[in-house]
């Protein structure tokens, strides 16, 4: 949209989603935006990165912020550096969502809310409120929850049933700054292709391996690059050792098959042409260890 074309009472601000660990805040934010932009896993610290996505309306353009879930456990360089994400993001924003799950408000929701700004309009958002069969325990719950901060609005959502998803959008819609739109109407996200493609490996490499696989490993892409609608990805699965190495070939190699498929059918969906795709495993022994080797592989 040209900020020209946008009525004057147009709104348009950046919204945090916070949560603690695997509340479903990358999903709420991909289908807030209709479009797969943040990666989703039920490991935790799937996220690390601060990851915008955009929605463009006629009256306002929502930008989203989805953010690793606070840690609060493990307090080592990879923690701490996902933990100042956080924290930075809550005084940059606009609109914040504070994301539970429905039924679930322990000791790392808590703390979570006690990080919540007094200044900054909140939202609390129920999520996976369809896991609730008994809904009179709904109303009590919210309550509970809302105890913990001063909320604009309580909503209870599902965000992979899309349910009440119009209902949040309008409460945020309400907080947002009267403005000019920052992104053109087309853009979904801030984030490069290329950040794009190695999240979407790094997706396929959690979902594929499981648990077995330290949170610490990455994905790096050594080379990316364009010709007219085609795009050449070669990328590299870092892992701490080679036992790792072995976990995310596979036997014969048929699990490094299967992250390969799935990655490039992904990545020819979000970049809407065919891609060429070639990944390696290295092992890269001590990389997440320190702070500066989590920025050096492009930790925020």
């Amino acid at each position: 949209m040209n900020p020209s074309d946008a009525p004057t009472d147009f709104r348009c601000g950046y919204i945090a989603i916070v949560g603690r660990p695997n509340v479903g805040k990358s999903t709420l934010m991909n289908a807030l935006i209709g479009a797969k932009v943040s990666i989703t896993s039920r490991k935790a610290q799937t996220t690390r990165h601060r990851i915008t996505g955009i929605q463009t309306r006629d009256h306002a353009q929502f930008v989203y912020v989805d953010t690793p879930g606070f840690q609060t456990r493990h307090s080592n360089a990879l923690n701490r550096t996902l933990n100042r994400t956080v924290t930075t993001t809550l005084t940059a924003a606009d609109v914040i969502l504070f994301v539970v799950e429905a039924g679930m408000f322990g000791p790392a929701d808590k703390q979570v809310a006690e990080l919540l700004p007094k200044g900054v309009p909140c939202i609390l958002v129920i999520n996976k409120s369809d896991h609730i069969k008994d809904k009179a325990v709904m109303m009590p719950f919210a309550q509970q929850v809302a105890a913990a901060h001063d909320f604009a609005a309580v909503v209870p959502v599902s965000a992979k049933q899309r349910f009440q998803l119009d209902i949040l959008e309008g409460e945020i819609a309400k907080h947002l700054p009267v403005g000019t739109p920052m992104f053109d109407q087309d853009d979904i996200t801030d984030r490069s292709e290329k950040f794009l493609a190695a999240e979407i490996v790094r997706e396929k490499v959690f979902r594929y391996v499981g648990d077995e696989l330290p949170y610490t490993s990455t994905v790096v892409i050594e080379k990316f690059e364009e010709e007219g609608r085609l795009r050449r990805v070669f990328a590299a699965i870092l892992v701490e050792r080679d036992g790792h190495k072995a976990m995310v070939i596979g036997q014969k190699g048929a699990k490094l098959k299967e992250i390969s498929t799935q990655s490039r059918l992904d990545m020819e969906k979000l970049f809407g042409g065919p891609v060429y795709l070639e990944i390696w495993v290295k092992v890269k022994s001590g990389w997440a260890d320190n702070e500066a080797g989590l920025r050096a592989y492009g930790y925020e």
